[in-house]
């Protein structure tokens, strides 16, 4: 049974450093209010100076494969070693160990303040294809009402579209792909925008996640651009773009914002994976944020893969990405956040979110007094909210001993 809606959000610190009651309407936002002076009728939450901020989204995870990395154990930092380890290990995957491993890592999410994700779904070679999507479907119905849950069909290269429309009609929401690997990249693109056209439905594509090779973004974008405005297209990782010079990167950029495609930047996975073959000036693995930022770009950024053969490390945490995004992608703090949360909603097609009347009454109040010092602390206190409720929440009781306090039985004076 879900919790009770909130109707009050007492004493929220914003984002601007001001204390404010935020009235709610079920899922939406009705009011920003002065602190203290909401109503008391409904479920109030006294947040007590919380840091009140827009919930995270995950626009790019692969929750089929979470927590696979011990039992592969795969090559280190390699993506044609990743793929063909996961490859050889998925044939002993079961609809049951999928849905497990998927559930835990959308609940460490939701848990960490990600109230909506689109995960990529393997179809699987074989007799059995459908196993992940079978599986991810389930997960979908089970967390309705915690979470929205978006899927994607994830073919290997030379899959038949009978069996991705199979797949789609099983209850997939996009088309997807890796159509960079393909050796026929362009025609590959093509191909998967066609039926993603066929179906009436969005796209959302691994797109160039290399430093050299093909560029098919610009291809990409040519053939969506006239789709209707609130169709999906999506481009996931993008590494190539951060590769270009000047010129090309204009162009490219350029042809993305006239397209509508939203880029995911996807910094642990590509910093993991990208540059091994670089011991000396090892390139940044991620794409050029700041240009498709500066040109209006639709732009978010997620975790991508946690603890499978593409990424052994991943906490499953926005706050984690966020950082990254200022350590590597040379972000801003509010920038930061803002690709993990309202950037993110708007490359997944969401409504806009946060505390302003008539937003999505999503969030995540976090024990913080700013918007750095979370992201430099992630602390693991935090209240999330979906659609109005309480979905989750996380307290940490932590004691340490005061200076000339030492407790009785520790080693002080030994060794």
């Amino acid at each position: 049974m879900l919790p009770q809606p909130v109707s009050l959000l007492r004493n929220a610190r914003l984002a601007s450093g001001e204390l404010r009651d935020v009235a709610l309407d079920g899922p939406v936002v009705a009011d920003v209010l002065p602190a203290g002076s909401g109503g008391t009728s409904g479920e109030v939450l006294d947040l007590d100076g919380a840091l009140l901020l827009t919930a995270g989204a995950e626009p790019h995870a692969h929750l089929d494969k979470a927590y696979t990395w011990d039992a592969i154990e795969p090559p280190f930092g390699d993506l044609v070693g990743a793929i063909e380890s996961f490859h050889a290990f998925q044939e002993q995957l079961t609809e049951e160990d999928i849905l497990a491993r998927a559930r835990r890592a959308a609940l460490r999410l939701l848990a960490n303040g990600t109230t909506a994700i689109r995960s990529h779904v393997n179809l699987l070679p074989g007799d059995r294809p459908f196993r992940g999507v079978d599986a991810m479907v389930r997960l979908r119905a089970e967390l309705d009402g915690l979470l929205d849950l978006e899927l994607v069909a994830l073919p290997p290269i030379g899959m038949d579209d009978a069996t991705i429309e199979a797949a789609l009609d099983r209850g997939l929401d996009l088309v997807g792909g890796a159509p960079h690997l393909d050796p026929e990249p362009v025609a590959d693109v093509l191909r998967l925008v066609a039926l993603a056209e066929r179906r009436g439905i969005g796209i959302d594509l691994h797109t160039d996640e290399s430093l050299d090779g093909p560029v098919t973004i610009t291809e990409y974008a040519s053939a969506v651009r006239d789709w209707p405005a609130d169709r999906v297209r999506t481009a996931g990782h993008s590494v190539r773009l951060g590769t270009l010079g000047a010129d090309e990167l204009r162009a490219a950029v350029d042809a993305v914002v006239a397209s509508g495609i939203g880029v995911v930047g996807l910094p642990i996975t590509n910093l993991y994976l990208q540059g091994w073959e670089h011991p000396v000036s090892t390139p940044r693995g991620i794409t050029a944020l700041r240009a498709l930022i500066d040109a209006g770009a639709i732009v978010g950024a997620g975790a991508d893969n946690v603890r499978d053969p593409f990424n052994p490390i991943g906490r499953s945490d926005p706050f984690e990405t966020a950082a990254l995004l200022v350590a590597a992608g040379h972000l801003g703090l509010e920038e930061s956040w803002d690709l993990v949360s309202s950037g993110a909603r708007r490359v997944m097609g969401l409504p806009e979110a946060g505390p302003a009347p008539g937003a999505a009454a999503e969030f995540v109040a976090i024990d913080a007094s700013s918007v750095g010092e979370a992201i430099a602390h992630a602390p693991a206190t935090r209240t999330v909210i979906h659609r109005g409720r309480v979905v989750a929440r996380s307290t940490v009781d932590q004691t340490i001993a005061r200076p000339g306090q030492v407790p009785a039985g520790s080693l002080e004076g030994k060794g």
